[in-house]
């Protein structure tokens, strides 16, 4: 899976960014990086989200264990790897169908929270038990929430271009193709949204810390991000608002 967002729907943190990053492009001109994906992974899908960037998804050589899958609801776009575990559940939680799979489940936990959440964002996510990683775009609202397991079982890289878009794939060749040495895996046991940036489910009262990374060749690449047991942050709580609210502007 890929998709690359510009920083006007997903601000990169400054830490993946890596000074003079040599490699970096521009990985929206011309769909450039789409058309790469493509052509590393034949039938793949791309959906060109206008100016707010793109997303790709392909079955191409993916793990039986770690099923890829890709759903849309609403104009809302979802890119889901992996399993969750106590998916009757959160089907029954989110009052949906038996039909529904991990990507349908993720929009609808993402509905409940734009439209009508009683609880923080971090709950939603850690209320998925499993393998997964999910990538989700509303166009309507301009919005983006990403996640990862608590344990990286699935592998996710972001990074950032050379005009400043987040890159994200399960594929670090291509995030290196399009990021240079701004890239890095994305943090274990958190979730990114456009307005409230990077957290960590797991531990929602403590802030993240970017961690210097080094590569085999001696270079700095995008930092990585872990707790800080020594910080505490405020508790941002969801507000209910209405459906056509826009979530993002509300955490």
């Amino acid at each position: 899976m890929l998709a690359v967002f510009d920083k006007s729907v997903a601000k990169s943190p400054e830490a993946l960014q890596t000074p003079n990053s040599s490699g970096s492009i521009s990985a929206l001109k011309d769909g450039w990086l789409a058309n790469e994906f493509a052509n590393l992974h034949p039938g793949s899908v791309t959906v060109n989200l206008g100016s707010a960037g793109i997303m790709a998804h392909s079955v191409d050589k993916q793990n039986p264990f770690l099923p890829r899958i890709f759903a849309v609801v609403d104009d809302i776009f979802c890119l889901f790897q992996g399993h969750v575990d106590n998916v009757a559940n959160l089907k029954n939680q989110y009052g949906l169908n038996k039909t529904a799979n991990e990507a349908i489940i993720a929009i609808e936990a993402y509905r409940t929270l734009r439209d009508r959440g009683p609880y923080p964002p971090e709950q939603v996510v850690r209320d998925f038990n499993g393998k997964f990683s999910f990538i989700l775009y509303d166009t309507l609202a301009k919005c983006t929430f990403l996640g990862a397991d608590a344990e990286g079982s699935v592998p996710f890289y972001w990074g950032t271009d050379a005009d400043g878009c987040l890159v994200l794939s399960d594929d670090s060749d291509i995030v290196k193709k399009g990021c240079g040495k701004s890239f890095a895996p994305f943090p274990k046991g958190c979730f990114f949204t456009t307005s409230g940036g990077l957290r960590s489910f797991e531990h929602p009262s403590k802030e993240l810390k970017p961690v210097p990374r080094v590569d085999s060749q001696g270079d700095v690449c995008g930092a990585t991000f872990k707790v800080d047991q020594d910080s505490r942050k405020e508790s941002s709580g969801m507000k209910k608002v209405g459906s056509e609210a826009n979530w993002s502007s509300n955490y």
